[in-house]
């Protein structure tokens, strides 16, 4: 299992490795092929932000009533 696991991250590192950043979302990769080959790839921009929004909130509404309780009262032992 912990040989898998390296493997795992050796595999991941590498591909790191071959990654280089030239711009604002823009990272080239190269290819093994015979020699090697660069392609750019462009990454999605995502924004992120909030808007207001109105939603219905249901009202719980309780009532009072009274009831009779039983009570018992215990006189210890003196």
């Amino acid at each position: 299992m912990r040989t898998l696991t390296a493997a795992i991250l050796l595999g991941g590192a590498a591909l790191i490795a071959g990654c280089e950043k030239t711009g604002e979302g823009e990272y080239e990769i190269e290819r093994p092929v015979v020699g090697t080959e660069t392609d750019t790839i462009n990454t999605p921009s995502v924004d992120v932000g909030t808007t207001k929004d109105t939603i219905n909130v249901p009202t719980i509404e309780t009532e009072k009533r009274e009831v009779t309780v039983p009570t018992v009262d215990v006189d210890p032992p003196k």
